[in-house]
């Protein structure tokens, strides 16, 4: 698969330059005990994170009050909403009370899963899935747009890939991103998906794979003639799923994943979870994918082990 994806245009700019900067080596700070009166000056921190982070002027920049650290003691944390052209994107950093320093980067609590932030962000009720049983393992979360070439790709190779070589250890969850403001059907796609999810999951999978097989034949002028002349040799009811993308009964599920995507920081498709770790780039492709796959099974697996351990008695036999 290529190394790009489909992103959200000027915010692609900061989000990469902000994954780069979190790989570099960081000065020593003394952490204060405790945290006193936030005392910052918004246009001054502004403008020095333009200036770290490359944001371009059409960015939008609306920074948070400062808020006592729950995840740092003795920081405060303070959130940078971005937006530009309808896209969004929150950035928190670390500050130190006088406002003079500024962390950026995750913090990490060794009692817990690493990923646990993302794991209470995503929730997979009621989302198209499909591969190993509801309690595989592995869980692999997808977040795409339908008109994205790059979701296409990665798509293809899900579906044709995961099935034989993990049956039962991956369960596949696709949450709709479309990228409204350059993929101009993406979210009529995303929301005729869900109708035809309402009739039945498995024609959902039809349909998925279908869009993104016609990708390039599909407009937003020829999207509905499509869409009804395929539901018409699948089984799906299209009287029923053209009323249903014409009411847009079903763009409140789309807005939830969007949202979800949102929280989780998403700024590109495609956007992979495998088990609440995020992966994009080089990561999703295959080659990379299959070996974390499978680290990830072989931990679930040494976790399983070890939780039995725990809780088993071994009785003594005779003669010993």
């Amino acid at each position: 698969m290529k190394t790009a994806r489909c992103f959200l245009f000027c915010l692609t700019a900061l989000a990469a330059s902000t994954a780069f900067a979190q790989t570099q080596p960081q000065s020593k700070t003394t952490i204060p005990t405790v945290a006193s009166a936030p005392s910052v000056d918004k246009v001054k921190l502004e403008a020095y994170l333009r200036h770290l982070e490359l944001w371009p002027p059409q960015v939008t920049v609306k920074l948070d009050d400062p808020k006592a650290s729950t995840q740092l003691p003795g920081f405060n944390e303070i959130t940078a909403h971005l937006a530009y052209n309808g896209a969004t994107l929150d950035q928190s950093y670390f500050i130190t009370t006088d406002g003079q320093r500024v962390i950026k980067g995750e913090v990490f609590d060794t009692n817990k899963n690493p990923f646990q932030a993302n794991l209470d962000k995503i929730s997979t009720d009621q989302q198209p899935s499909f591969g190993g049983p509801a309690n595989a393992p592995v869980s692999l979360v997808v977040f795409g747009d339908f008109e994205c070439p790059y979701c296409k790709e990665e798509a293809t190779t899900l579906r044709k890939e995961l099935p034989g070589m993990f049956p039962d250890k991956v369960r596949v969850y696709f949450m709709d991103f479309p990228l409204d403001s350059i993929h101009p059907w993406a979210h009529t796609a995303a929301i005729a998906g869900r109708c035809v999810l309402k009739q039945s999951p498995d024609s959902f999978w039809k349909y998925h794979d279908w869009i993104y097989e016609n990708q390039t034949a599909v407009t937003l002028e020829n999207f509905k003639s499509k869409l009804l002349e395929w539901a018409g040799t699948s089984g799906v009811d299209s009287v029923q799923l053209g009323r249903c993308v014409e009411n847009k009964s079903t763009e409140v599920e789309v807005a939830r994943t969007v949202t979800m995507g949102h929280q989780l920081g998403v700024d590109g498709t495609p956007t992979l979870y495998l088990n609440g770790r995020k992966l994009m780039d080089q990561m999703a492709q295959w080659p990379a994918l299959q070996q974390l796959i499978t680290l990830e099974v072989d931990h679930q697996a040494k976790l399983a082990t070890e939780a039995e351990k725990c809780c088993v008695v071994e009785i003594p036999k005779i003669g010993k």
